[in-house]
């Protein structure tokens, strides 16, 4: 474990470890701000394109991503949980600089798919208002340099994701009522499919749990300096 991140953690510990309530909202945002960056344009536009292909039977390809992501989520979060580490620190630490290249990996990853999320929010301002692309482009780049830019964006963020998360899931629900999708075949299908592409299958997967979405509420837990048990352990309050 490294100096900064113990010292995250006594500092964390020293102030009698955030109140019940902020643990509980900094939780929920970390819980909606993991689950609402799996949904982007790139996941959209695959599931739009699948459906096409494949019908119902995109439902059993639906079902085994759920079944992996709640699997590597659940990992990811108890190891960087426990440990009170960022997932590069952890990958140096088992292999001295493993951490580097997984963080240039996720930074060569998040450059291309932010570069479509920021594409997807300057169309859906055109759809909504007429604006044009370039410039709602501009303003949802700014917006977001604005808020990583921001030392104090950390507990408001936690609030506006779950409020943007809860709009999101209702809009998709929405869309998937609207358009009256076969369900009791899409049930069928769920686990006898007709046709079974595990291409279809891996793209799903990367782009739900993929690249920083795997860690994205995880690291929100740790920056957000909630100890880990470890720390809690050292700290002589809890002794």
């Amino acid at each position: 474990m490294t100096d900064e991140t113990r010292s995250r953690q006594d500092r964390a510990v020293a102030k009698g470890t955030t109140s019940g309530t902020a643990v509980r909202g900094t939780m929920l945002g970390a819980m909606f701000l993991m689950a609402t960056s799996a949904i982007g344009p790139g996941f959209i536009t695959q599931t739009t394109v699948f459906t096409a292909e494949l019908g119902a039977a995109f439902a059993f390809a639906i079902l085994v991503s759920i079944l992996v992501d709640i699997a590597v989520q659940l990992n990811v979060w108890r190891v960087v949980g426990v440990s009170g580490m960022r997932a590069q620190e952890l990958a140096n630490s088992v292999l001295p600089g493993a951490g580097y290249f997984l963080a240039a990996l996720v930074v060569m990853g998040g450059l291309v798919f932010n570069i479509g999320n920021i594409g997807g929010t300057a169309l859906g301002a055109n759809a909504m208002v007429g604006l044009d692309v370039k410039i709602g482009g501009a303003i949802s780049a700014m917006i977001a340099i604005a808020i990583f830019l921001s030392k104090r964006a950390g507990i408001a963020m936690d609030r506006i994701v779950v409020v943007l998360g809860l709009l999101m899931i209702a809009m998709v629900l929405y869309a998937a009522i609207v358009s009256g999708p076969p369900v009791g075949e899409a049930l069928r299908q769920s686990v006898l499919p007709d046709d079974i592409d595990f291409l279809i299958i891996t793209t799903l997967i990367g782009g739900t749990v993929g690249g920083y979405i795997t860690y994205a509420g995880a690291h929100r837990l740790v920056d957000s300096g909630i100890p880990a048990p470890s720390a809690c352990e050292r700290s002589p309050a809890a002794r």
